[in-house]
């Protein structure tokens, strides 16, 4: 059931497919998150972003 509901979405996107704006707007979201994604990775967390873990260590 689950295909044939992703299958006439897929439809409903080739009859009515989005602007150029939304377009644009989910590659900039998607090169944002692999910029945040790049970042972390190369130059590292900071400090002040990091969870304090509520356990005790022992």
């Amino acid at each position: 059931m689950n295909q044939l509901h992703w299958l006439l979405r897929a439809r409903r996107w080739v009859q009515n497919p989005p602007s150029a704006g939304r377009v644009r707007l989910v590659f900039a979201v998607v090169a944002l998150c692999l910029a945040i994604v790049a970042v972390e990775r190369w130059i590292g967390w900071p400090d002040w972003m990091t969870v304090d873990s509520l356990r005790r260590k022992p």
